[in-house]
């Protein structure tokens, strides 16, 4: 169905009709929103580490992640399917969702992303997405909306096992690596950092590119556009790969700081090894079609390199920090979609104040992050992971 389909409401003349399709246009924009926002905070799964060793300086890391996100979302679309026809309940035989629903529960993934964001949290975008679509569901439609085998088989099992397994691989690489190669023939690591950071890239594309393609795709089914069980169309990935890609080119610079800098040393011959490990486990998940959180996956690469070099350490506080964001997002998230969906059940009025209140938030969150900014110059100068414990003791640390 191209894209006109979904304005055919100036055509008409049913005000219910009318009400479902400027639903379905808004929900789409926010959609792409949410995107964007999955793209900045995202990109430092891929370039974290090689921006770290100085394989890559920040500005042509974001952009070569960039366009490999793009190319990577037109990969696959199982990912999307799992979305669009699996964990929410859309069509007959289970509960409708209605576009209401899933303007809410988007207001919550975004909300979320854009708070870790100000954090510098590596947290998930993935689980933030499942969260709100989850809360909203619940509140709109009751328990009976979700499909809590598919939720537990592909999303929660994965976010439990996912790291783990990239950890493990991860251990397993820079073991490897530190074992064949003598220590002046290592720098040659950075130069196969820039082949694997852009395998994470397109990666990353092939998963997450798509959880926006399903989310839209599950509108359309849900404003009566597309048929149950269809998969996304071309348009609807075309618009996806472009959001992600400009999301991913604006940086998302302090997370990077966290990721590259924050969880232990990198050497080039960790961030080989934990780019190698997370693209390993994106892919797998991703033809399996699991929506995993990719940012589980490299913060666990990365923790698992730090354990493998010997000499290296695992800053465990910092850790700590991530993991806990990663329990509370599906949760928090769901909260924040309950809460809006809520809002919106009241009708138009609702609506629009969810928009103004989430509107407000996400202005106050962009002024709040310019008391401290954190941009690509910041990153140039040496990494501070890789400066030594005596200088590090006394230096001031951002937040």
């Amino acid at each position: 169905m191209p894209f006109y389909c979904c304005l055919s409401f100036i055509k008409l003349e049913d005000s219910s009709a009318v009400d479902i399709s400027l639903m379905v246009v808004l929900v789409i924009a926010l959609a792409l929103f949410f995107d964007f926002t999955n793209g900045f905070h995202d990109t430092a799964n891929a370039m974290a580490t090689p921006i770290a060793t100085g394989a890559l300086k920040p500005r042509v890391a974001v952009a070569l992640a960039a366009v490999l996100n793009l190319v990577g979302a037109f990969l696959s679309t199982e990912v999307a399917n799992t979305i669009s026809g699996g964990l929410i309940r859309e069509g007959s035989g289970g509960v409708q969702i209605t576009p209401v629903m899933i303007f809410a529960g988007l207001i919550g993934a975004i909300l979320w992303n854009l708070v870790t964001w100000l954090l510098g949290l590596p947290s998930s975008s993935s689980h933030a997405l499942f969260g709100g679509l989850v809360g909203a569901a619940i509140v709109g439609a009751g328990f009976g909306a979700i499909d809590f085998t598919v939720l537990l088989s592909k999303v929660v099992l994965p976010a439990l096992l996912a790291p783990l397994t990239a950890g493990l691989v991860a251990f397993l690489a820079t073991r490897i690596a530190y074992a064949i190669t003598k220590k002046r023939q290592r720098g040659g690591f950075r130069y196969g950092q820039m082949f694997t950071s852009s395998l994470v890239s397109l990666a990353h594309g092939t998963n997450d590119a798509q959880k926006t393609m399903g989310v839209i795709t599950l509108t359309l089914i849900a404003g009566g556009f597309q048929p149950v069980g269809a998969s996304p169309e071309l348009w609807v990935i075309v618009v996806c790969a472009v959001a992600i890609a400009l999301g991913t080119y604006t940086g998302g610079w302090r997370i990077i700081r966290t990721l590259g800098k924050g969880l232990t040393e990198i050497e080039p011959g960790q961030g080989f090894a934990a780019e190698a490990a997370t693209t390993a486990t994106i892919l797998a998940s991703t033809h399996l079609g699991f929506a995993l959180s990719t940012t589980q996956v490299a913060s666990g690469s990365v923790i698992g390199t730090g354990i493998g070099r010997k000499g290296a350490s695992v800053r465990w506080r910092t850790a700590g920090r991530i993991g806990f964001g990663w329990l509370i997002t599906l949760p928090s998230s769901a909260v924040v979609g309950a809460l809006a969906s809520l809002v919106a059940r009241t009708g138009l009025i609702g609506i629009i104040a969810d928009a103004v209140v989430a509107a407000a938030i996400i202005v106050w969150i962009f002024l709040r992050s310019r008391r401290n900014l954190v941009n690509a110059n910041s990153l140039q100068g040496e990494p501070t992971a890789l400066v030594s414990p005596k200088k590090r003791k006394g230096a001031k640390v951002e937040g």
